[in-house]
């Protein structure tokens, strides 16, 4: 009898002990919950952003042809002062700048740090943190516990004067469509220091325009001065291209930029002006004959070898018809001689 109370009490014994040991500690369960509920949170609000306003088209992986142009946008030019104001934001009318301190200030996009090879590098390890931007360029910031403030005023949008944009333009064999997407932004900040009179540009960080597409759908901005009322969000600004912007460099090769091989304005211009001209080109040419390299190369040499038949055939049509006109010259002077009269005198 009292070997079976032991038994009993060595089993409850030890079923107590397995369900403390698989039950985890309260406060663990509780930074669970909290962890999982605003990991859940931000999703969902994320989701909805995106069902509100989807991303535009990313760029295909593989694609059969494609050029990746950056540009600089003056926002004191044209039309591109709508991504400027209003410097301070008003309800929820802000400009670009604004927008994207804002969203790094609330964790919702990475930014990038720019590097001194001007080229945009989005691993994990250039990932700059927002604190660090605060600090590498002077701006006013407050730390309360785990978030960090930053005053309206104190958002330096006023010397974001101009923005560093890639494009890429490709031609989708799958869609067969040519498109031209923006693909990546960075900042530019222009700022006098003590040293110099000029404003000093500081390009500020690169961000991926796939990450920030949703949450510019659901800003818009004024497109003209004649009608207030013409406005568009600033996703269609950049996907219908409405900005204005100048070539300074194109990935290539030797990795240069325009300024590298260009010394003077006049040639910076005219080599602008003439990868413009190969942009349009290879639009117009898309629709006009095969974009397959190896096509092309087959017609031009059909092209050749045409070209060369007909060119004999012209040379014999040529000789024969100069030899009948030198055989009409011929004939027309035989009888065509200078005729002489002989008068004959009586004696």
């Amino acid at each position: 009898m009292k070997g079976l109370k032991y038994i009993l009490m060595s089993v409850c014994v030890s079923f107590t002990l397995t369900t403390l040991q698989a039950q985890p500690l309260k406060s663990r369960v509780q930074k669970n919950k909290a962890t999982t509920a605003k990991a859940s949170q931000k999703s969902t609000a994320y989701s909805r952003a995106e069902l509100m306003f989807p991303k535009s088209v990313e760029v295909p992986a593989e694609v059969v042809w494609r050029r990746d142009i950056y540009r600089t946008i003056d926002l004191t030019e044209g039309g591109n002062a709508a991504l400027y104001y209003p410097l301070t934001p008003q309800g929820n009318q802000v400009n670009l700048f604004t927008l994207l301190f804002q969203l790094i200030n609330q964790g919702k996009i990475a930014v990038y740090r720019y590097n001194t090879d001007g080229l945009e590098n989005f691993d994990k390890e250039n990932r700059m943190h927002f604190k660090e931007m605060l600090d590498r360029y002077n701006i006013p910031y407050e730390v309360a516990g785990n978030t960090i403030r930053v005053d309206n005023i104190d958002i330096p949008s006023n010397e974001v004067l101009s923005y560093y944009v890639k494009e890429s333009s490709y031609y989708d064999q799958n869609t067969a469509t040519y498109n031209s997407r923006v693909t990546a932004l960075c900042p530019v900040l222009h700022r006098a220091d003590e040293f110099s009179v000029d404003a000093v540009k500081y390009p500020l960080f690169w961000v991926k325009y796939d990450e920030i597409a949703t949450y510019l759908a659901g800003h818009d901005l004024m497109t003209s001065d004649l009608n207030n009322a013409a406005r568009m969000s600033m996703a269609d600004f950049f996907d219908t291209n409405k900005y204005k912007g100048k070539i300074y460099m194109t990935t290539n090769m030797q990795g240069k930029t325009l300024q590298e091989y260009c010394p003077t304005d006049s040639l910076m211009s005219k080599e602008q002006a003439r990868i413009e001209k190969e942009m349009k080109d290879f639009e117009a040419h898309i629709w006009q004959e095969p974009v397959d390299s190896v096509e092309l190369a087959k017609q031009d040499s059909i092209n050749a070898v045409m070209g060369s038949k007909k060119a004999k055939k012209a040379a014999k049509s040529a000789r024969k018809s100069a030899s009948k006109s030198a055989g009409k010259s011929k004939s027309s002077s035989a009888s065509s001689g200078p005729r002489v009269s002989v008068r004959r005198q009586r004696h």
